[in-house]
C-alpha cells in the first residue's frame, strides 16, 4: 500500500506557487529586475524573460508531477548562479547598510530555496515524486 506525504506534498505545491509569482513577476516588471542582470551577459532584459519562463516552467513541473527530478536539479543551478553572480557581489559592493542586509537576505532566501529543490530532486524517483516511502 503506498503511503502518501500530504505535508510534503503540500510544502511543494506551495513552492509551486511561489515559484510561479516569481515567473509572473519577471514578465509583469522586467525592467525593475534588469538592474540585477550582470553586466557580463548578453542580452540585458532579455534575461528577466528567460528567468521568469523557468520558474513557471518549474512551477507547472511541480504541480504536474511532471519531470520533477530534472526540473529541481536545474532550479538549483540556476539559483546558485544568481547568488554568486548577482546577490554576492551585491553584498560586497552594497554602501549601505540596508541594501546590505537586502542581499542577504537574499542570498539566504535563494540558499533555502535552492536546498528545497535538492531535496525534491533527491526524493523524486523516476521523474516523479516519490510517493512511497518506509521511513
Amino acid at each position: 500500500m503506498k503511503h502518501y506525504h500530504i505535508v510534503s506534498r503540500i510544502a511543494i505545491y506551495i513552492l509551486a506557487v511561489v515559484l510561479l509569482a516569481f515567473g509572473i513577476f519577471h514578465f509583469m516588471y522586467p525592467r525593475d529586475l534588469l538592474v540585477y542582470v550582470p553586466d557580463f551577459l548578453p542580452l540585458g532584459i532579455k534575461w528577466a524573460y528567460i528567468v521568469g519562463g523557468a520558474f513557471i516552467l518549474v512551477g507547472l513541473s511541480y504541480l504536474t508531477n511532471q519531470y520533477v527530478k530534472i526540473s529541481s536539479y536545474l532550479l538549483f543551478v540556476l539559483l546558485v548562479i544568481f547568488i554568486l553572480t548577482i546577490h554576492l557581489p551585491n553584498y560586497h559592493n552594497a554602501g549601505d547598510k540596508d541594501m546590505r542586509q537586502l542581499a542577504l537576505i537574499n542570498i539566504l532566501k535563494d540558499t533555502a530555496i535552492a536546498a528545497f529543490a535538492l531535496h525534491i530532486a533527491a526524493s523524486a524517483w523516476h521523474q516523479h515524486f516519490q510517493l512511497e516511502n518506509n521511513d
